[in-house]
């Protein structure tokens, strides 16, 4: 596929990542603002490699190539903290030796200097997602969807420009599953955001309601 150079989102243009000389995968897409790419496929299809090699960390020991553009701009060359991607994982990955409100702060665009303004931000991304009054709690307090809660704000408060997405929804039970899921999607949406969702639940696929790529021995089927 040809980047067609006018359009806004995120465009994939012939990513290929292999292993061992092994090719795991071949993808080329474009993801518009507010739209959901899902890549399916069994453990060891090349997923996680995938959303690595996006965000600008794949392990070397992976071989890949193809272009990554956002928004008109080829980000295949930049590191990690000027992609400006945003990533939830399985697990919320919450520092615990900072409050909530910490992990928060920390996720916070530099752009804000002022500290009155950074905690008003905090405070307010809390309450967005029904945690008002908890900015002074002990990550170790919550419950597994309080803290998906949490990781996801962390993530919006740092501005991204698209939202990767590492199966985030895996460890937790069928019904916080699915209003977590509910919550993340209608974030990002309503940010504008392009999301890339690597996931083996066709749940999450048809919730999603995107474009769902297979890869992997799902695909071969």
């Amino acid at each position: 596929m040809e980047p067609d150079g006018k359009t806004d989102g995120l465009q994939l243009d012939e990513i290929s990542i292999g292993l061992a000389g092994r090719m795991l995968l071949s993808l080329s897409a474009v993801v518009r603002p507010g739209d959901i790419l899902t890549v399916m496929g069994p453990s060891g299809s090349g997923k996680s490699a995938l959303l690595a090699y996006l965000g600008g960390f794949l392990d070397p020991v992976f071989t890949a190539s193809g272009r990554i553009l956002i928004d008109r701009d080829d980000i295949t060359g930049l590191p990690v903290e000027k992609r400006g991607a945003g990533m939830l994982f399985q697990d919320p990955l919450l520092f615990p030796h900072l409050s909530v409100g910490g992990n928060l702060l920390f996720g916070l665009t530099a752009s804000i200097r002022k500290r009155d303004q950074r905690r008003r931000m905090a405070e307010q991304a809390l309450a967005d997602v029904e945690l008002g009054g908890f900015f002074d709690r002990d990550p170790a307090t919550l419950s597994g969807g309080q803290k998906a809660r949490v990781a996801l704000q962390r993530v919006m408060l740092s501005a991204p420009r698209f939202l990767l997405l590492d199966e985030p929804f895996s460890k937790l039970d069928t019904g916080l599953r699915a209003q977590t899921r509910a919550l993340i999607f209608s974030r990002a949406k309503s940010a504008g955001l392009p999301i890339v969702l690597v996931t083996h639940d066709h749940a999450d696929a048809e919730a999603a309601g995107g474009r769902v790529v297979t890869i992997g021995e799902e695909a071969s089927r």
